[in-house]
């Protein structure tokens, strides 16, 4: 279960899958794999960690847990693959884009092109049962990517950490924020952002305004 990871990580992953509630979580995984359809692919749910190396990282963007639709997750918080249809999410994410940055709005969701530039685009839960929203919570892995957290704070000075939503703000305890900048704001999806908790928190903005004042080149979103 530890495929496709980018050797920066190592470390970081040795550590955590060496806890023994990694072991359980394992047996859970595997046999939800052998035995149902889940998302995404064995092989990508250790995608954010091989797009973008630890040494790389500038935002840390939290999801929940991945699309549980058939195509859509790809390992890639709110992201997805070539040519599939923009989820309402992400169709909100961009339309913020739009408004803040004044860039058109894109054709593709697949946001490895965001990676690649040091976005961790990791969800707290790396996997799901196909059409089961948080089927695969609470069976270990908000332990290990809380560690992973942990780990990215304690290791990595002038990060920015997007937390959208109240799931994800309460991950702020984990971060240090006297060397890292945290921006929370409502979540994206239209239930949140249509009630006027999203749309306007210039995220995008602030942050690339942010990793400037760190010596660091800004997200092209």
């Amino acid at each position: 279960m530890r495929d496709r990871i980018h050797p920066s990580w190592e470390n970081i992953i040795k550590n955590t899958t060496q806890a023994p509630y990694f072991d359980a979580l394992t047996v859970f995984i595997e046999e939800e794999y052998n035995s149902m359809s889940c998302y995404p692919g064995s092989d990508a749910i250790f995608a954010a960690f091989d797009l973008c190396p630890l040494n790389e990282v500038k935002v840390v963007l939290l999801g929940q847990d991945p699309y549980h639709g058939p195509g859509q997750a790809q390992g890639l918080s709110f992201s997805v693959p070539e040519g599939m249809k923009h989820p309402p999410s992400l169709v909100n994410i961009f339309k913020e884009i739009e408004s803040d940055l004044q860039i058109p709005y894109p054709t593709s969701g697949n946001l490895k092109r965001w990676a690649k530039q040091g976005v961790l685009l990791l969800n707290s839960t790396l996997t799901v049962r196909a059409h089961e929203a948080g089927s695969h919570q609470k069976q270990g892995w908000e332990s290990f990517t809380d560690d992973v957290i942990k780990e990215i704070s304690a290791r990595c000075n002038g990060i920015v950490f997007l937390l959208w939503g109240g799931y994800a703000k309460k991950k702020q305890k984990l971060i240090d924020e006297s060397k890292n900048l945290i921006l929370n704001s409502g979540h994206p999806s239209p239930l949140s952002a249509n009630r006027g908790y999203w749309f306007g928190n210039k995220h995008f903005s602030q942050c690339n305004e942010y990793l400037v004042t760190q010596g660091q080149k800004p997200i092209a979103w």
